[in-house]
C-alpha cells in the first residue's frame, strides 16, 4: 500500500500530494462549534469528515505523530450576556463555563454517538484572551492594525491594505470588494474591508481587559483572532492542514490567514486548506422557518426526522456516502439507504469475524481514502469486500478493519440482532402482501414487533415499489 495522500487545497485550487512539515508531528486544526446552543446536523458534517482524515493520518504516520486541535468557541455576545445575567458574582470566564457546560457536554456526547474520536486538543476561546491581546498588539506594532473610535466605542481594526495578497484563499480581489461594496465606509475605518480584532464593551456589557498601545480597553475579541491564537498555541506559527465548512472560507479563514501571517511574518498559516460542502435537508436549505432545522440530538434521540430515531452509525454512513467537497442532501430516503447498506455490512462482518484470515485482499479501500478522502468509493469497496466475507471468502480482515477505519461500529444497535432472520421475515411478509394475504403479513409484522423489531414501509420514489426498513425499538 502506498502511503501517499492527495488532498484538495482550496488555496491552490488543486489536488496536492500531502507532505507534512514534520512527519513526526503532523498537525491539523479544524474550526469547532460555538456552544451557545446545541449543534445542528450541519455542524456534524465537518466533524465526521475531519475525523476520517484524522484516522487516515494516524494510520499513515502513526497515532503518536498526529496532533488534531478543534476549538470550542465560547466567546460570543449572547453567551457573555447570559453569563453576566445568570452568574453576576462569578468571574466572567467561570460564568461562561457555567452557561456553556450543558451545550458543550451535549456536543461531545453527540459527536461520540456519531463515531468520532476526540481530537488531541479542544481549546476554549476563553482560555486564550491574553494570547489574543498579545497578537493584536504585535499587529499594531507592525502597522497591520490600528485603534479607532467608533460610534459604539473603540475598536482595534485589521488594516487589510497592509497585506499585499489579502483575499488569496477566497479568490477575492480587494479592489473588487471595494468597488462592489453596498454600504458606506464607517467613518472610523480606514477601509471598508478592515475587520475587528477587539471591540470595546459598553458599561453594561461584559468584557476582558486588553491593553493596546499602553491603553486598557475593556472589551472582547473578534471572532477571527480566536482561532489564530488557539491554532498557534497548539500547532505553531505554520502547520499542515486547516479545515472547516465551505461557509468559513470568507471572511473567517481569510481573516485568520491575514492575522496569523502578518503577526508571525510567515508565508503561510497552513499549507493545505480543506473545506466540506454545504448540507441540505430534504432538498432545501436547513431553516427553522421551514421546519427542517434539526439538532444532532434530535436526529439521534427523538422521532422528529422521518418519525423515528436514527442510530449514529446510520447518520455517519449517510454523510460519508457523499464526497466531502460535494453538497449533501440528508433526506429520510438517504438515511434509509444508509441503514440498508449498514445492515448488509453488519451481516458480513458477523460472518467475517468467524473466518480464518488468509490471502491478500484488495487495496482499493485505502487508495480511495488517500485520494482526497473519497469515502463513497471506499464504501463501495467495502460492499464488495462484504460480499466476499459473507461468502466465507479468504481475507476478510481488510473488510472488518475498513469498517473500524471509517468509524462504523456494526456491533451496536441493529447489528446485534439476527439480521438474516429479520430480512427473511421481511421478504416473506412482502410476498404475503403481493398475494394480498393481509392477515399473514400483519402477523409477521406483529411477531417482529413483539421481538422489539419495528418495521416501516415506504415507496421507492423512482420505481414506486414498496420498501421495508426496520429498527430496534427502544
Amino acid at each position: 500500500m502506498t502511503s501517499e495522500i492527495k488532498l484538495y487545497n482550496t488555496l491552490s485550487r488543486n489536488k496536492e500530494t500531502f507532505a507534512p512539515i514534520d512527519a513526526a508531528k503532523v498537525r491539523m486544526y479544524v474550526c469547532g462549534p460555538t456552544v451557545y446552543d446545541f449543534a445542528h446536523i450541519g455542524n456534524a458534517r465537518p466533524v465526521i469528515v475531519f475525523d476520517v482524515l484524522f484516522r487516515l493520518l494516524r494510520h499513515v504516520f502513526g497515532e503518536e505523530h498526529v496532533i488534531y486541535a478543534r476549538n470550542i468557541t465560547d466567546v460570543d455576545d449572547k453567551i457573555n450576556a447570559r453569563a453576566t445575567r445568570d452568574f453576576p458574582d462569578l468571574p466572567l470566564n467561570e460564568a461562561i463555563r457555567k452557561v456553556t457546560e450543558k451545550t458543550a457536554n451535549q456536543f461531545q456526547s453527540d459527536m461520540g454517538k456519531l463515531g468520532c474520536l476526540e481530537p488531541s486538543h479542544q481549546p476554549r476561546a476563553t482560555e486564550f484572551i491574553d494570547q489574543m491581546a498579545s497578537m493584536i498588539q504585535i499587529l499594531i506594532d507592525k502597522g497591520h492594525a490600528y485603534v479607532a473610535a467608533g460610534s459604539q466605542g473603540r475598536e482595534v481594526l485589521f488594516r487589510v491594505n497592509s497585506m499585499a495578497d489579502y483575499g488569496a484563499l477566497s479568490n477575492r480581489n480587494l479592489d473588487d470588494q471595494q468597488a462592489g461594496a453596498r454600504v458606506a465606509v464607517e467613518e472610523h475605518k480606514e477601509d471598508a474591508a478592515d475587520f475587528v480584532l477587539w471591540k470595546e464593551s459598553s458599561s453594561t456589557e461584559p468584557g476582558w481587559d486588553g491593553t493596546f498601545n499602553g491603553e486598557t480597553i475593556q472589551g472582547r475579541p473578534g471572532w477571527h483572532i480566536e482561532c489564530s491564537a488557539m491554532a498557534e498555541a497548539y500547532l505553531g506559527k505554520t502547520f499542515d492542514i486547516h479545515g472547516g465548512g465551505l461557509d468559513l472560507i470568507f471572511p473567517h479563514h481569510e481573516n485568520e490567514i491575514a492575522q496569523s501571517r502578518c503577526c508571525h511574518g510567515t508565508e503561510k498559516m497552513a499549507n493545505i486548506w480543506m473545506h466540506n460542502g454545504f448540507l441540505q435537508v430534504e432538498g432545501q436549505k436547513m431553516s427553522k422557518s421551514l421546519g427542517n432545522f434539526h439538532t444532532v440530538n434530535e436526529v439521534l434521540e427523538t422521532e422528529k426526522v422521518g418519525g423515528r430515531k436514527w442510530p449514529g452509525n446510520v447518520v455517519r454512513l449517510a454523510m460519508l456516502m457523499t464526497h466531502y467537497r460535494e453538497p449533501i442532501d440528508l433526506s429520510v430516503k438517504r438515511l434509509e439507504e444508509a441503514e440498508n447498506i449498514l445492515r448488509k455490512l453488519a451481516r458480513a462482518a458477523s460472518t467475517a469475524r468467524g473466518v480464518v484470515s488468509g490471502g491478500a485482499s484488495s487495496d482499493m479501500f485505502h487508495q480511495a481514502l488517500q485520494d482526497d478522502l473519497n469515502t463513497p468509493l471506499a464504501i463501495q469497496e467495502l460492499q464488495k469486500l462484504a460480499g466476499a466475507a459473507a461468502a466465507n471468502a479468504a481475507a476478510p480482515t481488510q473488510f472488518v478493519n475498513g469498517l473500524s477505519f471509517l468509524g462504523i461500529n456494526t456491533e451496536s444497535s441493529s447489528a446485534e440482532v439476527d439480521t438474516t432472520t429479520i430480512d427473511a421475515q421481511i421478504a416473506k411478509r412482502l410476498a404475503c402482501i403481493a398475494d394480498k394475504d393481509w392477515a399473514a403479513a400483519d402477523k409477521i409484522r406483529d411477531d417482529l414487533l413483539a421481538q422489539g423489531i419495528q418495521l416501516k414501509d415506504s415507496k421507492d420514489s423512482e420505481t414506486g415499489m414498496r420498501i421495508t426498513s426496520w429498527e430496534v425499538k427502544s
